[in-house]
């Protein structure tokens, strides 16, 4: 027979959520961190050209013509140190939401102190947002689900996770 701890323990979709963002942001930050390593040995502005004929865009517009003079000042070297710091970042990520998944009570900390490191940088970047520069509705979103997850997992950590025993 199945305990009514058991039942609710496996019922907890907020939870499944986090695991699914904490998942999906590993994957993606991987494949940012992929990609980024295998361009870097490309003429990373020729290849910008290449793309904006490709699609059909403006490479003569100002945006375009700044993005390619920013492109051609990363280094080779620099490019790898950035895929290296963005692929241990994706392994973090993919680490805790597996741990979330299986239900350990390391990981449950490991998300909320990720998630809780976050949440004074987002309220800065809002509270000295500069106009014209990035987006603050992604940033106040990213913030939302910082504090949701922080507030959930503290909340239920007791519920949620496995408790070892020595």
């Amino acid at each position: 027979m199945t305990s009514e701890t058991e039942i609710i323990k496996r019922r907890a979709p907020t939870l499944y959520a986090i695991i699914a963002i904490k998942l999906l942001k590993g994957v993606l930050f991987f494949s940012i961190a992929m990609m980024a390593y295998t361009l870097s040995d490309n003429d990373l502005p020729a290849d910008l050209q290449h793309w904006l004929h490709a699609l059909r865009l403006n490479p003569e517009s100002k945006f375009w013509g700044d993005m390619a003079k920013r492109l051609g000042q990363v280094t080779e070297a620099g490019l790898i140190k950035a895929a290296a710091g963005i692929f241990f970042y994706s392994l973090f990520s993919l680490v805790e939401g597996i741990g979330l998944l299986f239900r350990v009570s390391w990981a449950g900390w490991l998300a909320i102190g990720e998630s809780a490191f976050f949440i004074p940088i987002e309220v800065y970047e809002l509270l000295h947002h500069a106009p014209g520069k990035g987006h603050p509705m992604v940033v106040f979103v990213i913030l939302i689900i910082n504090i949701v997850i922080v507030w959930y997992l503290l909340k239920n950590r007791s519920r949620l996770f496995k408790h070892h025993h020595d």
